[in-house]
């Protein structure tokens, strides 16, 4: 296994004192997909404490997306021709990715936490393509995103989508199958090989059984059958009795609390502050967000809360060690131009983020996306560069003038008639980039890009360049929205662009 040096030695004592602009970009680009200018100026002075809260209020007001009328679709809804019937729910899962990826956008950490569990708690659209399990799928995400875990464990595995994926719609009493009893501690709660044995495993399996009435196989709610379920004595962690589907999970939070939320809360460090969570300070800040977690009953948003506003989520070293995922590359973009999105754009940045390794809905395998190096392998660096610039190509030729409107807001009110490029260069930089570029040179080749040959170098003002007036200002040079547009273009292509 690789790991990315960890050197962030801050604890998780509170975050004191006003934020400035780049801690305030910092929490927006892990909480949620990043933001625009404006919103950021607007959290610039106020505390951790206050910012947070706001962040974490709305989340957890936030409603489920309302469901669409197929949430409750069978088969026997839709076409009885195979090929109608297929094409149309091939729409309805178009469009609820859409919708679900608007919601990603227009909301920052209710959806950005949901979008993780989708890659904890997985399943696949291949196995069930069902519409209506998709919806009680993602609807059992979003309400649970900020919750309590114990109960979000609990609903998960009762979804048609995760009954179906991991075959507990097969698991008879007299034929018990053991891949979601596996995987619940494998993967949902414990980690591999830690706290569970195998006997664990098939005894699990005898509790967790008869949830096998199909219906109309194939996009029938599933139910609870009696009849099919094992009702011998099974020991689970050395507890002895006719166990079953609750009592599970009573048992694994009673028994294994500790361990469940060590590795939930190693997972949520990885995944919002650093990758390597082995080195350094990373366990101990893990252990302290643990004894949070266990001490608020598995309350999810006490350790985020204390994650978020910690002094280890705010140091430097937290700040651009992460490899964007394909959907972070994309959905950054837009948050952080604020350009305008039409649904073809948005579907645009799905369907390119699937070309990269990351279907939506539909992780590789039952492990999940494995994140950072795997984003930027020699199968998808040239990927992400193109996709990256066609999408700011989309931009430009949609409206040109935004792009003006884009580095007026970067350099600020006072600096909108201003004739210094590397000012707007360093603006555009320092927006776009989570810790700006690595040297001085990277630096100057990115002005070079911004002062392009059509523009003489004589018309860059006099806190510039020695001579002249300053003929050429960013608020009105015909050539400044390409040249925005370029620099954009150049910086898509730039190591610290893929980092957040």
């Amino acid at each position: 296994m690789e790991f990315f040096v960890n050197c962030n030695a801050s604890p998780l004592d509170p975050q004191t004192g006003p934020l400035d602009a780049s801690q305030v970009a910092h929490l927006y680009r892990r909480l949620g997909f990043s933001t625009d200018t404006a919103t950021i100026n607007a959290g610039v002075g106020q505390t951790a404490n206050t910012l947070v809260d706001n962040l974490i209020g709305q989340a957890q007001a936030m409603a489920p997306m309302t469901p669409p009328e197929w949430a409750t679709w069978n088969n026997a809804s839709y076409p009885a021709d195979d090929a109608a019937a297929g094409d149309l729910k091939r729409s309805q899962i178009a469009d609820w990715k859409l919708q679900y990826t608007r919601q990603m956008l227009s909301n920052n950490l209710r959806d950005r936490i949901s979008f993780f569990w989708s890659n904890h708690f997985v399943t696949q659209l291949q196995v069930y393509n069902c519409p209506a399990y998709l919806h009680g799928y993602t609807n059992c995400l979003q309400r649970n995103a900020l919750g309590n875990f114990k109960t979000f464990t609990s609903e998960i595995g009762l979804t048609d989508a995760m009954l179906y994926y991991l075959d507990g719609v097969y698991n008879t009493g007299n034929n018990p199958n053991e891949n979601y009893a596996r995987e619940l501690y494998e993967l949902f709660t414990l980690g591999e090989g830690q706290g569970y044995t195998e006997e664990d495993i098939i005894e699990t399996a005898k509790a967790i059984s008869g949830y096998v009435e199909r219906g109309e196989e194939g996009c029938s709610p599933v139910s609870f059958d009696a009849t099919r379920f094992n009702t011998e004595n099974k020991t689970i962690f050395g507890q002895t009795g006719n166990w079953g589907y609750d009592d599970v999970i009573d048992i694994l939070f009673e028994q294994r609390g500790d361990r469940i939320a060590y590795y939930i809360c190693r997972k949520l460090y990885e995944f919002f502050v650093h990758p390597d969570a082995v080195e350094g300070n990373a366990p101990n800040i893990i252990q302290g967000l643990a004894d949070t977690f266990t001490a608020n009953n598995f309350e999810l948003a006490p350790v985020l809360s204390q994650l978020f506003k910690s002094q280890h989520f705010f140091d430097d070293d937290a700040v651009g060690v992460i490899i964007k995922s394909p959907f972070d590359l994309f959905l950054q973009i837009f948050k952080e131009t604020g350009f305008p999105t039409d649904d073809s754009l948005v579907n645009s940045a799905i369907n390119a983020s699937r070309l990269l390794g990351q279907q939506l809905f539909d992780p590789v395998e039952v492990e999940g996306w494995q994140r950072n190096r795997t984003w930027i392998n020699t199968n998808f660096m040239i990927g992400r560069w193109l996709t990256a610039e066609m999408v700011i190509d989309l931009f430009f030729q949609t409206d040109q003038e935004q792009f003006r409107a884009l580095a007026e807001a970067a350099v600020g009110p006072a600096n909108t008639g201003t004739s210094n490029p590397r000012l707007v260069t360093e603006a555009l930089v320092n927006k776009f980039l989570p810790k700006g570029l690595l040297t001085e040179q990277d630096l100057l080749n990115a002005l070079d890009t911004f002062m392009v040959d059509t523009v003489p170098e004589n018309y860059y003002g006099l806190d510039f360049i020695d001579g002249g007036l300053g003929y050429w200002m960013l608020n009105t040079s015909d050539a400044a929205p390409t040249q925005v547009y370029l620099l954009l273009q150049h910086l898509a292509r730039q190591p610290e662009f893929q980092l957040k």
